[in-house]
């Protein structure tokens, strides 16, 4: 269903009220941790908000009920938020012991594979709406998990498409000291072979945070020998980053988790109905909306429009129906989104941009597939390690 349709749907429904006496109850479930406290990479950085993730799911459980009311439908939300040291598959267990087997998570991957793994999941449906591992995707997957965040590995493709078409290929490579940042930097380095670019240059980020305080003499310092068309950054907590662009030795581009950066969501997107989203969640949270919130009602949305489509509350049918090669979900970015057979993950268009525009949508123009280009975003079912799905 189109994203104008939908909205018609949901003004129908304010409009007309119910259209069944008794509707039948789906409830859902949103189980996120609170994370470890950190200094915040930038001085501008405010607080995280509180409801992160968790705003988006409750704006798709308000779509859910809308469209519900023509189909018998009715959808309740339960949230579970865990201290850093929270154990999430206990939090799971109470979720499904109060008859909840849909869970909307955001979770670490090793705090999101623990509660995946534990018996009291048997027979739930996981949304990861806070994990981008590759892992998760590949040989750490299970069967009962689906990924509506994007992974690591489709953002790095969907920003090397762009460099690519830019006929930017030759890149260096920043790396923080972060775990993390390291199974990014595997992600560009994997995107470089993948489209044909040519990392010439890498090095470590081996400084203290307060040597953000002099990234001009640094970062000049690490890049004085290279010879690059863009230099990349592998930074996600944002230890140095921010502080590579207009400090190369040479003017280049900065592109990775800092500068030019992908991700499913962007609060400058105003395309193809985005507005109408972006104005609906402004006014349900009083900010704008985020990607782990995006990526949250992606997946209320999903379950919604399964339930719709299968006629049932039946949670097996609701998945069945989910995982179906011809399940589509409006996602406001031009085209539809579907999860992916052969590992959960949802194929979805990306937005790359800076802080403060959206650049260019990827798949990019050129870059084909035998079935579709959106696969050529992150792990395609040739590559894929995951024998769950």
């Amino acid at each position: 269903m189109g994203n104008l349709n939908r909205a018609v749907w949901i003004v129908m429904a304010a409009m007309f009220g119910t259209g069944a006496a008794t509707a039948a109850e789906i409830r859902v479930g949103w189980l996120s941790m609170l994370p470890a406290s950190a200094p915040a990479a930038s001085v501008l950085d405010g607080p995280v908000p509180t409801d992160l993730g968790l705003a988006g799911l409750k704006l798709a459980i308000a779509d859910d009920n809308a469209s519900g009311r023509f189909s018998g439908q009715s959808y309740v939300l339960e949230d579970i938020t865990l201290p850093p040291d929270g154990d999430p598959a206990a939090a799971l267990a109470r979720l499904a012991d109060h008859g909840i087997r849909f869970i909307v998570a955001d979770l670490p991957a090793a705090a999101l594979l623990r509660a995946a793994a534990s018996p009291q999941a048997a027979g739930l449906t996981i949304l990861n709406a806070g994990a981008a591992d590759d892992s998760l995707r590949n040989n750490e997957c299970r069967r009962n998990l689906l990924h509506t965040i994007p992974s690591r590995a489709m953002q790095a493709d969907a920003v090397a498409q762009v460099l690519i078409r830019r006929n930017w290929k030759t890149w260096g490579l920043l790396v923080g000291s972060d775990p993390a940042d390291t199974l990014r930097a595997v992600a560009i380095r994997h995107a470089a072979r993948k489209f044909g670019a040519r990392l010439v240059a890498e090095k470590p980020w081996t400084y203290t945070r307060d040597a953000q305080r002099s990234a001009e003499g640094e970062v000049a310092l690490l890049t004085r020998d290279w010879s690059v068309d863009v230099v990349m950054v592998a930074d996600e907590a944002g230890a140095f980053g921010d502080g590579v662009p207009f400090n190369t030795f040479d003017p280049r581009p900065v592109a990775g988790t800092q500068g030019l950066t992908a991700s499913a969501w962007h609060p400058a997107h105003d395309q193809w109905g985005a507005t109408q989203l972006q104005n609906r969640f402004r006014a349900l949270a009083h900010r704008a909306m985020a990607e782990p919130d995006f990526a949250a009602w992606v997946a209320g949305r999903a379950v919604g429009e399964a339930a719709m489509r299968a006629g049932s509350a039946d949670p097996a049918r609701i998945d069945a129906t989910m995982r179906a090669e011809d399940f589509t979900l409006a996602v406001y970015k031009g085209r539809t989104a579907s999860f992916r057979s052969w590992d959960g993950q949802l194929r979805q268009p990306m937005l790359v941009a800076w802080p403060r525009a959206v650049v260019a949508t990827a798949p990019q123009e050129g870059f084909l597939h035998p079935v579709t280009d959106l696969d050529t975003l992150g792990t395609d079912k040739g590559e894929s390690a995951c024998v769950s799905h």
